[in-house]
């Protein structure tokens, strides 16, 4: 009996790492891109300015309490050639050895050296793309410019985003940081208006809002039945907690969004009768358009400051009586705007 054909294997999208588990699972891993690792760069340089400075410091230390003559320009050549390199290849291969395959760079942008395959990075393929970055990448000690334009060209054609170091030693920079996109979630629903503005919200905590709000944003991403015992479970919980009872035909999702969404128009509408009291109690508080100072305002000023009566001379104890216009006036504040039901 012939075995049938294997079928051909898919090639990785540009931006797809194409990593595959022990289980012939294949892992939804983004590969890293030139500028990720670029930011990454610039975040690793003035690290390693700073070692540098460390260790010159620390080596002129030890030339000040030494007796002159015992250093002489050899030893202090061949100890800068042993900092260099221990800054531009020791850092990236003690980071990635001890700090599961990130340096400080990697760290902050999310990134994550790893082997072709996906298994941990050695030390080995450190150390070789660390000596193949530093020849021809980044500083590039051959062949500058050359060697610059050349590794910029293999990152942008390679599908996976891969250096000339990676290349070489059989590794792979990776995200390992989810990229979930931004979907809003909805602030009202017209067929569950009304009962909306008459539900009693009192009870619903801001952990059981918080649970129905990350669902809704997540909702895409799961697949069934998942989806739907997840959306059921929440409608208990809310509905055990909010009423009257929503109009019968309505689906658990549409249900929390209406939820939310009349919460948050609350929420919005409160707060904005909060501001409302604070400027009518301090106005001096409530930030409002200023005019350029000039003729006009000096003479509306003098006219709205309150004077003594002719013939008296203010002291430091007299006390100036508020023009009759300013005594009990409220303050201008813009009407308040409330949100519609829903």
């Amino acid at each position: 009996m012939s075995t049938p054909p294997r079928p051909p294997a898919r090639p990785a999208a540009w931006g797809d790492a194409g990593l595959v588990s022990g289980e012939a699972v294949e892992l939804d891993v983004r590969s890293a891109r030139i500028g990720s690792r670029v930011l990454a760069l610039l975040v690793d340089v003035p690290v390693q300015v700073l070692i540098a400075v460390a260790l010159a410091t620390l080596v002129g230390g030890v030339f000040a309490v030494l007796p002159a003559g015992a250093v002489d320009g050899a030893l202090a050549g061949g100890l800068g050639t042993v900092g260099l390199v221990a800054v531009l290849v020791g850092y990236p291969v003690l980071c990635e050895r001890f700090n599961d395959g990130r340096t400080v760079g990697k760290m902050a942008v999310g990134l994550r050296v790893v082997s072709a395959d996906g298994a941990p990075v050695g030390v080995r393929q450190s150390l070789t793309r660390a000596l193949v970055g530093v020849a021809v990448e980044w500083p590039g000690l051959v062949l500058p410019l050359l060697s610059w334009a050349a590794g910029v060209t293999v990152m942008l054609s390679d599908r996976r985003g891969r250096r000339l170091g990676d290349l070489v030693a059989g590794t792979l920079v990776v995200h390992t940081r989810t990229a979930t996109p931004w979907r809003p979630i909805p602030t009202a629903v017209p067929a569950l208006a009304r009962w909306a503005y008459t539900a009693d919200l009192t009870r619903l905590d801001d952990g059981l809002a918080l649970a129905a709000r990350q669902y809704l944003a997540r909702v895409h991403h799961f697949a069934e039945p998942a989806r739907s015992r997840l959306a059921y479970g929440l409608w208990a919980e809310v509905a055990a907690v909010v009423a009257p009872p929503p109009p019968a035909g309505m689906s658990e999702t549409v249900y929390l969004a209406a939820v939310l969404g009349e919460r948050h128009r609350r929420d919005r509408h409160r707060l904005g009768r909060g501001r409302a009291v604070a400027a009518a109690l301090w106005p001096e508080l409530t930030p409002g358009p200023t005019a350029p100072a000039g003729p006009a305002t000096t003479v509306a000023a003098s006219a709205d400051r309150p004077t003594a009566p002719a013939g008296t001379t203010p002291t430091a104890g007299t006390k100036l009586a508020a023009p009759p216009a300013a005594r009990g006036a409220a303050p201008d504040l813009p009407p308040l705007r409330p949100g519609r039901p829903g």
